[in-house]
């Protein structure tokens, strides 16, 4: 068990139970009272447990103390392997910042499971949601919306105009912005004729309508389109690629960085060469860097995402409607590494 899951199930059992004997710690986390002291030692200094003889007690300065008041947050979202890690991380952080506990789901990008994780977390307790349904909600959604029982903000999905969460308080990564600046960064490198390359997402549209105005007031040439399924790029798409860039297409915007990956390794086998004969840009930055070369990318702020989201929801619980609604765009930023490279 890591450092970190320690501190957190020590903080829990903290906040259910108020004080903790070092000896039930011990058998509970099964390690040597050496590292639990050191563990101790960590959460003291930074102000979140008081040490006591024989055992811990929670600081009785602590705003939101668990004996006054610990909430207990639900959080919806549609994978925990990609994406979401970082976004569960801030939220997870943030919330232990606030003496709130939070309780995952995970929708599998499943409709009907999104609904079902979510009535389990509401049934068990929970007094807010952070919410990120499995796709962008439309009308389907309406009712389901509606009838939530506990205020929710939601997360990383765009709250649109008129539409059934245009009323929820919403934090997000302004993915337009971020799609902007990466095919800005190519335009500055001499490239004019440009590929954006991505499956169909909740995200996707964000990311187009950001690389399209980029096109637009830059006065680049007119884009193409290429599409990738939903398992990875296929032989066919991958050939169609190739085609673009053998036609003229000198760099690519691509969403998600795992596919531009795969597109990557495939492009070696056809003897394409980056960023030589076509620069890339990637969207996510979730193992980019990893890549050969490394991927120049769009990073999403995820982290702070979830952060934002666990303060929105904590001050909606607090002040109810009398707070105004607020939907926060925050910005990605650019990471540029070895696949984009100056037109020759």
């Amino acid at each position: 068990m890591f450092a970190e899951q320690r501190h957190e199930l020590i903080l829990r059992e903290l906040r259910e139970r108020g004080s903790v004997r070092l000896a039930e710690l011990v058998d509970r986390l099964n390690v040597s009272m050496v590292t639990l002291r050191r563990d101790v030692e960590h959460l003291a200094g930074q102000g979140l447990v008081n040490r006591v003889h024989g055992g811990i007690t929670l600081p009785e300065a602590a705003p939101r103390q668990a004996q006054e008041r610990s909430l207990t947050i639900g959080m919806l979202v549609p994978s925990a392997t990609y994406y979401y890690p970082a976004v569960i991380k801030g939220a997870r952080e943030q919330a232990e910042r606030l003496g709130a506990r939070l309780v995952l789901g995970v929708g599998r990008y499943d409709d009907e499971e999104d609904r079902t994780q979510v009535k389990q977390l509401i049934d068990g307790g929970i007094e807010g949601l952070l919410l990120t349904p499995s796709r962008q909600p439309d009308a389907s959604h309406e009712q389901w919306l509606a009838d939530l029982r506990v205020p929710a903000v939601l997360v990383e999905r765009r709250a649109e105009l008129g539409g059934p969460a245009s009323l929820l308080d919403a934090a997000a990564s302004h993915h337009a912005h971020g799609a902007f600046l990466g095919t800005r960064h190519l335009a500055e490198l001499g490239h004019r004729r440009l590929a954006m390359v991505s499956r169909a997402s909740p995200t996707a549209p964000r990311v187009r309508h950001g690389f399209l105005a980029a096109v637009r007031d830059l006065g680049l040439d007119e884009p193409v389109h290429l599409d990738i399924e939903q398992e990875g790029p296929s032989r066919q798409q991958v050939a169609d690629v190739v085609a673009a860039i053998r036609s003229g297409v000198t760099a690519l915007l691509v969403h998600n960085d795992e596919d531009a990956l795969w597109l990557v390794q495939h492009l070696r086998v056809a003897g394409v060469r980056i960023p030589d004969e076509v620069s890339l840009v990637a969207y996510d930055d979730e193992v980019a860097a990893l890549s050969d070369p490394p991927l120049t990318a769009v990073a999403p702020p995820k982290a702070a995402v979830g952060r934002y989201a666990v303060d929105l929801l904590v001050r909606r619980i607090e002040q109810g409607v009398e707070m105004p609604g607020q939907h926060l765009a925050l910005l990605p930023e650019l990471r540029v590494r070895e696949s984009t490279a100056p037109l020759r």
